[in-house]
């Protein structure tokens, strides 16, 4: 090997770079850090070697409707997430490892509104690939939080990263705050969901890589009413730019448009890239 390392560098190529034949290395693990509007510039400015790291790393990603949109995003930007359905493990060994992604209603008929179920059928699926599994990302929906359950999700929500931290060791997490909705009405809960989001920025930005998907719906803050933040007009999905997968948004839904998924899902892939680099 260091003879193949200093025939690399006369050659004049980096180390760094994945050779045929050659095995490839586990990611990370990365530094803690919270991913926000500027992770879409920064993915950007990723040479395009180290945005193909991350297309190896055996990751779960399960989520509901917004995820299909962060998923379609991702792939408009050349990073495709392969199909997890029930009973399917992360590395498939022949077939490939990488970026798995599937909904929780296809993996455990878990439909919005049931985060304590979504955290046992995630945690299923990540103990079924326990021995490849090397990032997780558990998303919630935006009818999973309100106002009634926020801090048994809090709670609920710290016991399944523990658990899973000890079941798994090494494991590295993606923690994604939760996706808010144009209506700021007590009942669609906006503030709970934000609550939440800032307590995942407080208890993991010292272990953890946080993708703060509400800081970049919300345009940094920008986007609020009555002191309670919202998604902004122009990333919701609208008449103006629809949903891939879920149409035009009613004031009371917070899908992503198709234009506005494709640049925030950027920000998603560096958070990805982070935990694993």
């Amino acid at each position: 090997m260091k003879k193949l390392l200093l025939l690399l560098l006369l050659a004049g190529c980096s180390p760094g770079v994945d050779l045929p034949g050659e095995p490839q290395p586990n990611p990370g693990p990365g530094p803690p850090s919270v991913v926000g509007v500027s992770g879409i510039d920064a993915w950007d400015k990723l040479a395009s070697s180290e945005k193909e790291r991350i297309k190896r790393w055996n990751t779960l990603f399960l989520h509901q409707s917004v995820g299909q949109d962060l998923e379609e995003g991702a792939k408009a930007n050349g990073v495709a997430f392969e199909y997890f359905g029930p009973k399917d493990v992360v590395d498939k060994g022949a077939e490939g490892k990488g970026l798995r992604g599937g909904i929780f209603v296809d993996v455990g008929g878990i439909s919005n509104g049931n985060p304590s179920e979504k955290m046992r059928v995630f945690k299923e699926a990540a103990l079924r690939s326990k021995a490849t599994l090397k990032i997780a990302i558990f998303k919630f929906g935006y009818a999973d939080i309100l106002d009634a359950n926020r801090d048994p999700v809090k709670t609920a929500y710290k016991a399944f990263v523990d658990e899973l931290r000890q079941q798994i060791p090494g494991l590295r997490f993606v923690h994604v705050t939760p996706p808010l909705v144009y209506a700021t009405t007590a009942d669609e809960g906006n503030a709970a969901k934000a609550n939440v989001g800032q307590w995942m920025r407080d208890t993991f930005k010292n272990t953890d890589v946080i993708f703060d998907l509400q800081a970049i719906e919300t345009n940094d803050g920008a986007c609020q009413q009555a002191n309670v933040p919202r998604i902004c007009p122009d990333n919701r999905a609208s008449a103006t730019d629809p949903s891939d997968v879920n149409g035009v948004d009613s004031d009371g839904q917070g899908h992503l448009g198709k234009k506005a998924g494709q640049r925030i899902s950027k920000a998603l892939l560096y958070a990805i890239y982070q935990a694993g680099k």
